[in-house]
C-alpha cells in the first residue's frame, strides 16, 4: 500500500538527554510502515510517538499500569480489536490507533546491553508498541507471546535490523 498519504505520525520529543534526529523521525515512519504492511492494515490511520527519558516514563508507567519503575516503552491502544475484523471501525477517512511512548534513554542503555545500535534498538521498541496498537499483547498467555515475538522478528528482519 502507498502509505504516503494514509499515515500521519504525530511526534512530541518531551526529553533533552539525547538528541531526536530527523534520521530518527524516518526510522520511527519506516517501522511503523512496515509493521502496517506486514499485518495488512489497509486503513489510513494516525499514530502519535513521544519519546522521553526514563523519568517521565517512570511516571507514566505508574499512573497507567501501577507499576514503580521505568520501562521501555509503553502502548495506548485506541480500539480493543477482538471484534468481527482485524481492523477498527472507520467512521472517517483517518483512524487514529493510538499513543507510543519510547524512553530513549532506556533505549540507548538497553541497546549498550544488548550489543546493537541505538538506532535498532528504537525501532524495535516502536515495532513492539505498533503491534500492541494492533491488538497483539504478549502478556496474555504464552502462545500470544511466541506469536508477537515472530512478528517482531519478522518485521525487524524486513527492515534490515535483524539480531545476527
Amino acid at each position: 500500500m502507498n502509505r504516503k498519504m494514509g499515515l500521519k505520525i504525530y511526534f512530541e520529543n518531551a526529553q533533552d538527554k539525547l538528541p531526536l534526529t530527523y534520521k530518527m523521525k524516518m526510522l520511527i515512519r519506516e517501522a511503523v510502515e512496515t509493521t502496517l504492511d506486514f499485518e495488512d492494515f489497509q486503513n489510513h490511520c494516525e499514530v502519535s510517538v513521544t519519546f522521553t527519558d526514563n523519568e517521565g516514563i517512570h511516571e507514566l508507567n505508574k499512573k497507567f499500569r501501577e507499576v514503580d519503575k521505568p520501562t521501555d516503552v509503553l502502548s495506548f491502544p485506541l480500539f480493543d480489536f477482538e471484534g468481527e475484523t482485524d481492523e477498527p471501525p472507520v467512521d472517517e477517512i483517518m483512524s487514529n490507533l493510538g499513543d507510543i511512548v519510547i524512553s530513549l534513554e532506556r533505549a540507548k542503555e538497553q541497546a549498550e546491553e544488548y550489543g546493537h545500535s541505538f538506532e535498532r534498538e528504537v525501532a524495535f521498541l516502536c515495532v513492539h508498541s505498533m503491534l500492541h496498537l494492533l491488538g497483539y499483547d504478549h502478556e496474555t498467555s504464552d502462545e500470544d507471546d511466541v506469536e508477537m515475538r515472530s512478528k517482531q522478528t519478522e518485521i525487524m528482519r524486513i527492515m534490515g535490523l535483524e539480531v545476527k
